[in-house]
């Protein structure tokens, strides 16, 4: 599920990114092309298509985002833990004990 999830927050992602390159800037934008070439919706229509496109996927974009972070895998019960940890436990106490727990004391010696 998270997979799906995922994919479709890019496919969002990449939506947004092209709604927001056609839309009309301070200077005039791709939108402006687009109104001249289809007479049937004016410019005012397709600024607002547009702006409504772009916080329809906004909305879509939030709403994925909050389901896949309830949808992340997490570890739980059925991981083992680490390798490391697994080589720890299976040391003998017998070597384990070889060792110093301490290092020695360092000597001291008076000047005389």
């Amino acid at each position: 599920m998270f997979t799906i999830i995922t994919v479709l927050v890019f496919f969002v992602c990449i939506l947004m990114i092209l709604i927001v390159l056609v839309q009309n800037s301070k200077g005039g934008g791709l939108a402006s092309n687009f109104s001249s070439a289809n007479q049937v919706m004016g410019v005012r229509k397709t600024t607002d298509f547009l702006e409504k496109g772009t916080w329809t996927l906004a909305g879509a974009l939030l709403v994925l985002c909050i389901l896949a972070s309830a949808f992340i895998p997490r570890g739980g019960a059925e991981v083992e833990g680490s390798m490391l940890q697994e080589k720890i436990e299976e040391t003998p106490e017998s070597f384990m004990g070889n060792f110093p727990t301490a290092a020695p004391a360092a000597e001291e010696t008076t000047a005389e």
